[in-house]
């Protein structure tokens, strides 16, 4: 949901496979065509996925994989119809669409702790959540917003009535210096181009104010149909994603190189600066890549319940699975 805020730009295309290297299919070899929806623009949360295309993990694994953007209906519809074998979503929007029945399953986390939260110049002087009163917010208007922001401040007894909610389809540096006062961001990306352009902000993490606010955000996710009727294609997907993800958590300067050269348009120093600070996170503590707990999925599912942004429970066991990771 943090992505319908952002405009969405073109993605890489065709597969790109390294000449001679070991990820070469044998001659004659048919490999499967797949498609993967990005859930945004190609960033370094993705760049496992182009590390597994462009070092030719994909081709070792029998897949012919296409990178490609989200339509305006997202990547969750996408997904679930169909129309993509795989995408980039979020829990917080796979647990709102299980509720209406649209079946989606996450596949792994792509970072195993949330990286998002609230941020703004530190001339705003906004220091904790009870200083988002007479403070205004620029959003993309969905309920779970505003949910945050409440539960954030319900707990230092400050007024989420005394926010202004403002639609905005800016970026945080445009909006920050025009018409808003704090955003909602993921700090791999905005907070480092903050750095890189030498803007001082304040970052208040969600889920250093509530365990359940650390959910995970961005998953790699497919459809029940396609774990029903081809589980071995979807198995050979993420052993071959795993290790596109090993190779950007042991190698992020090379892992940058890659995304830098599939997608030039990119702010090639953003996106290593990125990279390094990203790459020890998508394992953090977790055993393996990708790892999923019961307990992050059913606890945010009950605070959404509890907050009013679930009109009722859903059955988390069925809305994620660990079994196509590989061991």
């Amino acid at each position: 949901m943090l992505a319908a805020m952002l405009c969405v730009a073109g993605c890489g295309g065709s597969p790109q496979q390294e000449g001679g290297a070991s990820g070469e299919p044998e001659a004659g070899e048919k490999l499967t065509p797949v498609k993967v929806v990005l859930d945004w623009t190609p960033n370094t949360n993705h760049t496992g996925l182009y590390a597994a295309r462009d070092k030719g993990y994909y081709a070792e694994h029998g897949l012919d994989v296409e990178i490609i953007s989200p339509p305006e209906t997202g990547a969750d519809q996408l997904i679930a119809s169909g129309g993509a074998e795989f995408g980039v979503s979020y829990q917080e929007s796979i647990t709102q669409a299980r509720l209406q029945d649209v079946p989606i399953v996450s596949l792994a986390a792509v970072i195993q702790h949330n990286t998002s939260g609230f941020a703004a110049p530190v001339d705003k002087n906004i220091k904790s959540p009870a200083d988002f009163e007479g403070k205004r917010y620029g959003g993309w208007g969905n309920p779970v917003e505003e949910a945050v922001i409440a539960s954030l401040m319900q707990q230092e007894k400050a007024d989420v009535g005394k926010v202004e909610f403002i639609n905005s389809t800016t970026d945080f540096f445009t909006g920050t210096e025009k018409d808003i006062d704090f955003a909602w961001i993921f700090y791999a990306w905005t907070g480092i181009e903050a750095e890189l352009r030498d803007v001082a902000i304040d970052m208040l993490y969600v889920k250093d104010y509530s365990e359940a606010l650390d959910y995970y955000t961005p998953v790699l996710a497919t459809s029940e149909k396609m774990i029903a009727e081809q589980p071995e294609l979807v198995r050979a997907f993420m052993a071959a994603t795993s290790e596109g993800y090993q190779y950007a958590i042991e190698h992020p300067e090379e892992a940058a190189e890659l995304l830098i050269a599939a997608e030039p348009d990119l702010n090639a120093e953003l996106v290593r600066a990125s990279q390094t600070w990203l790459s020890p996170r998508y394992q953090d503590d977790a055993p393996r890549w990708g790892e999923q707990k019961a307990t992050v999925w059913s606890d945010y599912m009950e605070w959404m319940f509890e907050q009013g942004v679930l009109e009722g429970r859903i059955d988390t066991e069925a809305a994620y699975t660990n079994e196509f990771l590989p061991e």
